[in-house]
């Protein structure tokens, strides 16, 4: 490594960000990158742990201590030709990844990990100020041509991917923008969707072609055939493609089954953050749903819950509630128990530093109202016995609530692509495909491939990135008896 005693004399620097009451005006990334001098010492924390745990930890598998040490030594092309090599989108992973790498860092053992998400960070965006970040055409065209359904990030890898070797790659997404739920999931003072729109360019100068406003499939929701101008059958892509990509995202939020659901201000998640984004976007939105002044109840304590917390805290909302039916986690890891895994610990965001109360173990019992509008909550608190949640005797509780959003996570993507292609799905309601061995990524419709979130089910970004690419190797083997492409 570049300082084989750096991890002994410096200590974890966090990424210098804008404070809360003034980041809450706007909703813009308030998180800066390092800055060299702060990125080489954080690179030179970086150990000579013999095994490099972070490599495995990453579900890309960034080769960590090799630009780490590249940094370090102020070699920044080298390091994001490196990063790029496992990586097609670092600026998404360097801002919205929860880092499991970190986790595995084998200084983490005894002391603050590495600071491996600030330095991918640093470096993609050196990358993109020094004009590093280039089209990358293919030297020959094979003549085959693959349809991706879903822009989101494991479409975006796969097609990437199969248009350098050559392939014409088309990505069609039923939303009027590429992107997925990068676009309309992740508010945009996580992640600004400029950094969406550059890589389409990037992708478009190396033959991808994207068709937006396009669905495909059939028995759509209606207010999400509504974003679409167009639909295509299976039947059609499997008429004109060699190949056929599934690559959307998990779609089918989960309910509340609780008297007074029906209640108006009772909300799903994604209703209320993707009309935000196309707020920012500079769409013109008829009773876009707003937390102004009200009293909001966000239920889920996941990452999704969170980006309500801070959406509503930006739309001045009068208080900001969360709850979580799991138990408050500990504030510091088991780590002999856990290490290298990803641990079970008190996460705060920046969406909580915000301003939000927050509650652990409650679980809702009912919502109530007048004319048709939620008014309050009732709750209780619950604990864990046997592996079964039982509610504490007179812990039931109420809560003024004018907004009520659900934000508990996601069942599966909607069925209806996959049932229009007539795929088989495993128990959780996903397309069945192995990830290994003859045939893998592959569906049980010939040619018909399926990655990401449609085949594993919610996941994270960098897990979407890795499906990408891995099917598209899949699918150039497929067409091409071999690839080059990296598994």
């Amino acid at each position: 490594m570049g300082k084989v005693t750096g991890f002994m004399e410096y200590e974890r620097l966090q990424e210098a960000s804008e404070a809360p009451q003034e980041r809450t005006k706007h909703y813009k990334e308030f998180m800066m990158h390092l800055s060299d001098a702060d990125a080489k010492v954080q690179g030179a924390r970086c150990m000579d742990c013999g095994i490099p745990f972070c490599n495995n930890g990453c579900p890309v598998n960034n080769i960590i201590p090799d630009w780490n040490d590249l940094v370090f030594n102020g070699h920044y092309l080298e390091a994001l030709e490196n990063l790029h090599s496992t990586n097609n989108f670092p600026e998404f992973t360097g801002r919205i990844c929860p880092a499991p790498c970190e986790s595995a860092c084998t200084l983490g053992i005894n002391d603050d990990p590495v600071g491996i998400k600030s330095i991918e960070h640093f470096i993609i965006d050196k990358g993109w100020e020094n004009g590093w970040v280039v089209p990358q055409p293919p030297s020959i065209k094979t003549g085959k041509k693959i349809a991706i359904i879903g822009s989101g990030p494991a479409g975006m890898a796969a097609a990437q991917q199969l248009a350098r070797v050559g392939h014409d790659v088309t990505v069609f997404e039923k939303n009027d923008r590429v992107g997925g739920l990068l676009r309309y999931g992740i508010p945009d003072f996580k992640m600004e969707k400029s950094h969406i729109d550059r890589r389409v360019e990037q992708m478009q100068a190396e033959g991808v072609k994207f068709r937006t406003g396009v669905f495909v499939g059939k028995d759509f929701p209606k207010e999400i055939l509504s974003l679409s101008k167009e639909t295509i059958s299976p039947e059609q892509l499997n008429k004109e493609f060699d190949a056929v990509i599934v690559a959307g995202g998990a779609e089918w939020p989960r309910d509340l089954p609780v008297p007074g659901r029906e209640l108006g201000g009772v909300h799903y998640a994604m209703e209320f953050l993707p009309q935000q984004n196309r707020v920012n976007a500079g769409d013109k939105l008829n009773d876009q749903l707003m937390a102004t002044g009200k009293h909001v109840v966000v239920i889920g304590g996941g990452d999704t819950g969170s980006d309500c917390v801070g959406t509503s805290n930006r739309h001045g909302a009068a208080s900001v509630t969360q709850f979580e039916l799991l138990p408050q986690p500990p504030e510091v890891e088991n780590k002999p128990l856990v290490w290298p895994y990803w641990p079970t610990k008190m996460r705060t965001s920046s969406s909580h530093e915000e301003g939000c109360e927050r509650d652990w173990a409650v679980a809702t019992k009912r919502l109530e109202g007048k004319n048709g509008k939620v008014e309050k909550l009732i709750a209780a608190r619950v604990e864990w016995k046997d592996g079964k949640m039982v509610e504490v005797a007179g812990s039931e509780f109420e809560l003024k609530a004018d907004l009520v959003l659900l934000a508990m996570g996601f069942v599966s993507p909607v069925n209806s692509v996959l049932e229009a292609f007539g795929l088989d799905k495993e128990a959780r309601g996903n397309a069945k495909a192995t990830t290994d061995g003859d045939g893998c990524y592959q569906t049980s419709v010939p040619k018909v491939f399926a990655a990401g979130d449609m085949r594993r089910g919610q996941s994270l970004v960098v897990w979407a990135i890795r499906e990408g690419r891995q099917c598209a190797r899949a699918v150039d083997e497929f067409l091409m008896g071999s690839s080059v492409l990296p598994r």
